[in-house]
């Protein structure tokens, strides 16, 4: 594939990566064509290509878009790409280019003119009667893009600022070939019947409410599922040397102005006003566990402590952004912060890869490793950074494990290391990370004695397994789509007397199963034994189902009936013993 780069060179793309964005960044730009094309009072803000497909922000003045509107859009860009207009490019000085865009009334490109630097180049791509303010690189002509489609219309601030005007932001994505498209617009169906909300309804593990928006409500269901979490996340940390403790949830404004997070997060941050002082909801647990660590002296012999918490944190997110458990306004945060010697350190961040490793593998999750580095917005000193980055590499070389390298995407306190892992559907999610710091020991002047009887500076580590619990438990629910493995669902076993007659048996063998630690429910309603197996299968999700009927109840066992649909008989005590090592081994 050719493309056109924004000095006027054309060449060809070897990077499949680059190819798609270009193919998707293309899209973007036809797809604004067609809806001036049909809204000529239209004003484009920003449109570009996305991870998954593309979109472009619409004023669109009195006018609204639905998604019934989408088809007309798509048809006017397939005309737009059977007429294969030509992409070409040019560059303007400044004066004239807010010139060109103020004479067809693109305002918002105006304003984005004057956001840019003085010396920045301002380049302009044009295909047909559209221009567009542009840095590209773009196709060659509107027929190379083959395969795309419109996915939906939803509302975005200009500039991401709640002062500003809503506009109308249409979703888009696009591939190379159709055949990419239809395996892609498969697996967001696929995905639509795996969505976290809806299952989290039918197996009313959770719900979200108007009167707390961004604040999610888990009901008994989802308790069984956190709890469950969290039991296996103290067993696997007591193993591994962790300590755990809790922090206030409300601390006074100065310790998030000596952390760092008030210069570099207070848009984020709650806060409150006690005894007329300003005091921050945490939306991080890390300076809580830096005030433990320093409410006592400590000597080199008890490095290195490994601090774990649990702590409900509190993130103010825009509402429009708000999306199930994934995006929430108040979540735990499974932290934990280790305090090092150098010497300790490279041993540590192996450790700390392993048990991130050995979670993920326990619930079948794949995943990539990026190193993220030093962003604009950062403390501390340029040595400490070198140093900290390196000593991460360090870690991962030891490990022998690949990772690709994040430039500018690290923490403002300390580079880190992500593990981004795919689902069942081959969607990634940034979940775990370790992150090292060298700046919060030294703003909250930690020290540790050394074995030469001097005081040394300890070293930092920030990380987290789950990332949010509850975000965690949405990808668990999407991956599953809702069929958790035994050891996590909130029903184990549903039974299931076929008639009044073996009720009495049901409720004996729902009795045995309870005893021995196995969460059971007998379904005792007077409702046919075909609607109470779909409601098992479909809505409960369980993993086995005892169907008891009399010939169970004269034999005196159980017709065991799992998830491929067939249906074995098996004695009572066989089958809690079979359940329970797939409990116990976690399996």
């Amino acid at each position: 594939m050719k493309a056109l780069y924004n000095d006027g060179s054309v060449a060809e793309v070897e990077s499949a990566e680059e190819a798609l964005h270009i193919i998707r960044h293309s899209a973007a730009h036809i797809m604004a064509q067609a809806i001036k094309r049909l809204y000529p009072e239209a004003d484009f803000a920003y449109g570009p290509a996305t991870d998954n497909g593309f979109y472009y922000d619409v004023d669109l003045g009195d006018a609204t878009l639905s998604e019934d509107d989408l088809p007309a859009i798509e048809a006017e860009m397939k005309k737009i790409a059977k007429e294969n207009l030509k992409f070409s490019v040019f560059e303007l000085p400044r004066e004239e280019a807010i010139a060109l865009m103020e004479e067809r009334g693109e305002k918002y490109k105006v304003e984005h003119i004057g956001d840019l630097p003085e010396d920045a180049r301002i380049t302009f791509f044009q295909q047909g009667d559209y221009i567009d303010m542009c840095v590209g690189p773009h196709l060659t002509y509107t027929k190379a893009l083959k395969a795309f489609k419109l996915t939906g219309v939803s509302g975005a601030y200009w500039k991401a600022d709640a002062n500003n005007k809503m506009l109308t932001r249409v979703n888009g994505t696009a591939f190379a070939t159709k055949d990419e498209l239809e395996a892609h617009l498969q697996m967001l169906e696929e995905a639509k019947k795996r969505d976290h909300r809806r299952i989290g309804r039918e197996m009313d593990l959770f719900m979200m409410r108007d009167e707390a928006p961004g604040f999610p409500f888990f009901l008994p269901n989802g308790m069984i599922l956190k709890n469950t979490l969290l039991d296996y996340w103290r067993e696997i940390h007591h193993k591994a040397g962790y300590v755990e403790i809790s922090t206030p949830q409300i601390m006074n404004k100065q310790l998030w102005l000596t952390s760092g997070h008030w210069d570099h997060y207070k848009d984020n941050m709650y806060s409150t006003m006690i005894d007329d002082e300003e005091y921050c909801i945490k939306p991080m647990n890390c300076p809580g566990g830096v005030l433990v660590y320093s409410s006592k002296p400590h000597s080199y012999r008890e490095l290195p402590i490994r601090a774990g918490e649990i702590g409900l944190v509190h993130r103010h997110e825009l509402r429009g952004a708000l999306h199930g458990l994934f995006r929430v306004r108040c979540f735990n945060q499974d932290d934990a912060h280790l305090f090092v010697t150098p010497e300790q350190l490279t041993d540590e961040i192996v450790g700390v890869v392993r048990l991130i490793d050995s979670v993920y593998q326990k619930f079948g999750f794949k995943y990539h490793v990026e190193l993220s580095t030093r962003p604009e917005d950062s403390m501390g000193s340029d040595e400490d950074w070198a140093a900290a980055e390196e000593g991460l590499k360090v870690a991962l070389d030891k490990l022998g494990m690949d990772y690709v390298v994040n430039e500018g995407d690290g923490a403002f306190y300390g580079p880190k290391i992500d593990f981004h892992l795919e689902d069942s559907l081959g969607r990634t999610w940034q979940c775990g990370t370790v992150q090292l710091d060298f700046q919060m020991p030294q703003n909250f002047d930690l020290t540790y004695v050394d074995a030469d009887g001097e005081k040394k500076r300890p070293i930092m580590l920030h990380r987290v397994c789950f990332g949010s619990i509850e975000r965690f438990i949405g990808i668990l629910i999407e991956h599953f789509a809702g069929k958790f493995p035994v050891w996590l669902a909130p029903m184990q076993v549903k039974v299931l007397p076929v008639s009044e007659k073996s009720r009495d048996y049901a409720n004996e063998v729902t009795a045995k199963l309870e005893a021995a630690g196995i969460r059971a429910v007998c379904d005792n309603r007077d409702e046919k034994i075909g609607y109470k197996i779909r409601e098992a299968r479909s809505t409960d999700r369980v993993p086995y189902m005892l169907i008891l009927g009399e010939k169970e109840v004269e034999a005196g066992n159980i017709s065991v009936r799992d998830r491929t649909n067939e249906t074995v008989p098996m004695g009572v005590d066989e089958f809690i013993a079979k359940v329970r090592e797939e409990i116990d081994t976690r399996a």
